[in-house]
């Protein structure tokens, strides 16, 4: 019990400051979003090779890319940098509300991905939640005139993204190092040419240097991905499957104060049944999924 507790920390850490990240990438509203990711790529790449030479594991990274799992470490890093990228689209074009509701349907998105990829079982109350969160992105849609795109592609895209880690055998920073090495090469590249002027005018400007605040801002773009990634392998390797999934809620709520409170985005009546829809589908899932945890446990 007081392992499991343990976890709970360094979860509500990661998911509170995933929560609260569109506050930082809003501050980087005038950087274009593919700016933005690159940096994140880059610093990221830093950060986490700094902790796997602090581990004394460096080796370990170019030997992880040369194995037979680079076509899942590519596929990995391709998922992974859409959602990044999407997200900080939607931060910096006042879609916040959209990327909440993705983050909510996500854990109903890898249910559906589990029963494809691998043939795993529901019970009813699970069947019925995927049914319900299905319902509300139609009900969504058909209120608002248009498909919430930003909200399927961020669940579909860290859907797949799981799908692929759960058939990649390497630990988690090795995992997400090695992503990001794979990433950085395009990174580098992008913003080469971008500080070069062979981009259109639409691609930016190149800020770092600009100023000392948007050029800080674009550095700790590493440690916003980095550190709660690594608060999350730790949560997660102490705390449940269940307590994962339930505290994991903390991020999309967090993400909807955010779009509401502090930039103004409209939450429309249909935005309110969409969301009651799936925060009821959630939390017969919860249920659902706390009940079987509860009976492995005694078993």
């Amino acid at each position: 019990m007081g392992k499991r507790m343990g976890g709970v920390w360094p979860l509500l850490g990661t998911y509170a400051l995933w929560g609260v990240s569109p506050i930082f990438y809003h501050a980087l509203a005038d950087v274009p979003a593919a700016e933005v990711l690159a940096h994140r790529t880059i610093w990221s790449l830093v950060l986490f090779g700094a902790v796997l030479a602090a581990q004394g594991r460096l080796a370990t990274l170019p030997r992880a890319l040369a194995s037979r799992h680079l076509g899942r470490i590519v596929l990995a890093a391709l998922m992974i940098s859409l959602n990044w990228g999407v997200f900080i689209w939607s931060v910096q074009n006042d879609h916040v509300m959209e990327s909440s509701l993705g983050y909510y349907i996500f854990p109903l998105t890898a249910v559906v991905l589990g029963i494809v990829v691998f043939k795993e079982r529901l019970h009813p109350e699970q069947r019925l939640a995927v049914i319900l969160a299905a319902l509300a992105v139609g009900l969504l849609t058909w209120g608002l005139g248009a498909a919430p795109w930003i909200s399927l592609i961020l669940a579909a895209s860290m859907g797949v993204y799981g799908v692929v880690k759960k058939a990649l055998p390497l630990d988690p920073v090795l995992s997400v190092t090695a992503e990001v090495a794979v990433l950085s090469p395009l990174a580098l590249g992008w913003l080469v040419a971008l500080h070069a002027g062979w981009l259109p005018p639409a691609a930016g400007l190149g800020r770092v240097g600009e100023g000392m605040g948007v050029t800080t801002l674009l550095v700790l773009s590493g440690p916003m991905t980095a550190v709660p990634l690594m608060l999350f392998a730790l949560g997660a390797q102490r705390a449940n499957l269940a307590t994962v999934g339930l505290i994991g809620y903390v991020n999309p709520t967090l993400q909807l104060v955010c779009a509401v409170a502090l930039f103004g985005e409209p939450f429309t009546i249909w935005h309110g049944m969409a969301f009651a829809m799936i925060w009821t589908a959630l939390a017969l899932y919860s249920a659902a999924t706390w009940r079987q945890q509860a009976a492995r446990a005694d078993a």
